[in-house]
């Protein structure tokens, strides 16, 4: 996982291919701020995010995707993943402000219905 400032020191101004995961605590549970593009390259470093912030049972994870530029397959198995994993735990992920194009892939493979999806992020 990189976490690099970008020349403005906003990772979200470059447009990057790598994935960045900032993490930050909430009363619930754990924000996930994406960057960049979530594919089979990427989806390791997303994996070990999720598992870290579900670590705790009955925990809330929000998955920011409003840096989030493209997402495949992969990406979004890894979301599917983990959520089968929080359920099993008693906790829930939701994913906040996607992107139109992201928006449409989810909607695309039914995934509308497995997450909640926020406007907002908490915190």
């Amino acid at each position: 996982m990189t976490q690099h400032p970008s020349e403005s020191g906003n990772p979200a101004v470059d447009r990057a291919e790598e994935l960045t995961v900032e993490t930050r605590p909430w009363a619930l549970g754990t924000v996930l701020v994406l960057f960049g593009e979530l594919d089979l390259d990427s989806g390791p470093d997303l994996r070990a995010a999720l598992d870290r912030a579900l670590a705790e049972p009955a925990s809330v994870v929000v998955v920011d995707c409003a840096g989030l530029e493209f997402c495949d397959s992969t990406g979004l198995n890894v979301l599917l993943r983990a959520k089968a994993r929080a359920a099993a735990d008693g906790s829930r992920i939701e994913l906040a402000r996607p992107r139109p194009l992201i928006l449409r892939m989810l909607e695309l493979t039914g995934a509308t219905d497995a997450f909640s999806i926020r406007e907002t992020v908490p915190g």
